[in-house]
């Protein structure tokens, strides 16, 4: 075999390797992604979790912030007579 084909092969063998180091280095990094990415989902699905009620508390508050708002109108219409004739 001629001196020029061992070269070729040889380095055609260096390449191959070097691809496939390459590669390996590159699925290493998606395999560390891959794990952050699932521990984001896990975290952002937890978030969701735990504020799902809100909505359901958030109506209940405004229900109640409505009946004091009612009172306190109320309050101020029974109160606001007595000081004008107390003023007159």
């Amino acid at each position: 075999m001629p001196v020029a084909a061992i070269v070729t092969l040889l380095i055609v063998a260096v390449l191959v390797l070097a691809l496939a180091a390459y590669l390996l280095r590159v699925i290493l990094i998606l395999n560390d992604v891959n794990d952050t990415l699932g521990k984001v989902t896990f975290g952002v699905r937890a978030i969701a979790h735990r504020t799902e009620p809100v909505g359901v508390v958030v109506g209940e508050i405004n229900a109640n912030l409505g009946a004091v708002a009612g009172a306190l109108e109320a309050l101020v219409a029974s109160a606001t007579p007595a000081t004008q004739a107390v003023a007159a």
